[in-house]
């Protein structure tokens, strides 16, 4: 195990994460990551789909249901036990780092996704060409990611225009690479801590098409939310339908 890859993982917040995922159903996951994810996959029985960074498997389920072959591998050993205990067995679930996909044989898998967690890897071009190494001819990789131009963690955040009746995103600096502890539960006495790497899109583009992948398709997804009834409420649905929340890549193997 390499240094930090004990940090990245999420398995201490494992239970807090399993908690929102499966008792919360207005979360962006539910409501707007997965039937967007679901309508670009467009999955069906005989295709084999690997689940990156795959959490308790919140997705990876959603997959299963569609008569895909589903697989799923995060670093998280804690996270894996909840996988495994809500997933049916036909799922098979591996305790792996992303840059470390040993169980999967080369050339064997159609689809491979990482979904809302390549922010959290480290080794990012390392996970990139291990998904490539799985990865069939013309196969594809789907990224998912917090919107890396929008959302960059302590450097971005809401703003109004009291004159003009607008909000807008302010952006304090995107193209420089970072790592960012990000407190879980602000606020709250010993709030546990994960990991954020922010990368500008073309860092990503780039280490995608250094190992053999290139992108065939990008969608960005905005909020489902609404403002309840105030003088910002205008403003602040209008600002949530031109800055979007999470960005979608897929990339195929050149």
């Amino acid at each position: 195990m390499k240094k930090d890859e004990h940090n990245t993982s999420w398995g201490s917040v494992a239970g807090w994460y399993d908690e929102l995922l499966e008792k919360d159903a207005d979360t962006y996951q539910s409501q707007v990551v997965l039937p967007n994810l679901l309508r670009v996959l467009a999955l069906r029985k005989g295709i084999r789909v690997l689940d990156i960074a795959c959490g308790q498997g919140f997705f990876a389920r959603a997959f299963g249901e569609t008569g895909a072959s589903v697989e799923g591998a995060d670093i998280s050993k804690e996270l894996i036990a909840y996988a495994t205990t809500h997933s049916p067995k036909a799922i098979q679930f591996y305790a792996a780092p992303a840059h470390d996909l040993s169980f999967a044989k080369a050339a064997s898998v159609d689809v491979a996704t990482i979904v809302l967690a390549l922010q959290n890897i480290e080794n990012m071009a390392e996970a990139l060409a291990e998904a490539r190494r799985v990865l069939k001819p013309n196969g594809r990789l789907v990224l998912v990611l917090n919107h890396p131009t929008f959302r960059v963690l302590k450097h971005s955040s809401w703003g109004y225009d009291e004159e003009r009746n607008i909000q807008y995103r302010r952006v304090d600096r995107y193209l420089s690479g970072e790592r960012v502890a990000v407190d879980m539960h602000p606020g709250k006495k010993n709030s546990q801590q994960t990991i954020s790497f922010h990368r500008s899109l073309q860092d990503i583009s780039k280490a995608l098409f250094k190992n053999g992948l290139s992108i065939t398709r990008l969608e960005e997804w905005i909020s489902h939310r609404k403002s309840g009834k105030g003088p910002r409420q205008k403003a602040e649905d209008i600002a949530r339908k031109e800055f979007p929340l999470f960005m979608m890549i897929e990339a195929r193997v050149i």
